[in-house]
């Protein structure tokens, strides 16, 4: 099922726009005015919508720029949910890990360019930390029940905070340099994760 076969309104009428539209248009006008040049009524304008349509979709122009991260979480919990118990815990996050972050090399908006406005846009910063904060409990959960802890508990907690670490490390040098793809500067990263479990 498509999102816009999913997206129906009272009477199974469609509803005004989807979530990609939205974030296709509103990539346009940051490539054309900035972020911080492009207001939501831009954006509703834009997309052909009202303002209020707009809230419907995303509550706030930083949570555009983020895409339909609640529904990439569900799926990086399912991943977690699926590995095999006897795989030992760094390598279950390393997989998880990768598998999060892989792409549609024909996303629209390109991935690298959602990535490199998230990574450096000062207005981004503040929302970045409650998004990273969802990310790092889907593994703290996770590591907590495999050692019988609490999520809060200091294991779950730096395991968490590590591979958070690791991956931010390695989406700051698939940015800034040509080379290795995202995935081969995961893959590398993640490998500390095996000594810090050990």
């Amino acid at each position: 099922m498509t999102e816009e076969q999913g997206s129906r309104g009272a009477g199974g009428r469609p509803v005004a726009t989807t979530h990609a539209a939205i974030e296709q248009a509103t990539f346009r006008l940051f490539r054309e005015r900035g972020f911080e040049g492009t207001t939501l009524d831009d954006i509703a304008r834009e997309v052909g919508v009202s303002r209020r349509t707009l809230f419907r979709y995303f509550p706030s122009k930083n949570d555009i720029a983020w895409g339909q991260f609640d529904r990439t979480l569900e799926t990086f919990r399912e991943t977690l949910a699926t590995m095999p118990e006897e795989l030992p815990l760094h390598e279950a996050v390393h997989r998880a890990v990768v598998a999060f972050n892989v792409y549609d090399e024909h996303a629209d908006p390109p991935h690298r360019e959602r990535m490199h406005l998230i990574l450096t846009t000062p207005a981004l910063s503040a929302h970045s930390v409650h998004r990273y904060a969802d990310w790092r409990a889907v593994i703290a959960e996770y590591v907590a029940a495999r050692r019988g802890l609490a999520p809060t508990d200091p294991l779950p907690e730096v395991v968490s905070q590590v591979a958070l670490a690791l991956a931010l490390s390695a989406y700051t040098l698939w940015l800034r340099e040509p080379g290795p793809s995202l995935r081969r500067r995961l893959e590398d990263a993640l490998l500390d994760l095996r000594a810090y479990l050990a």
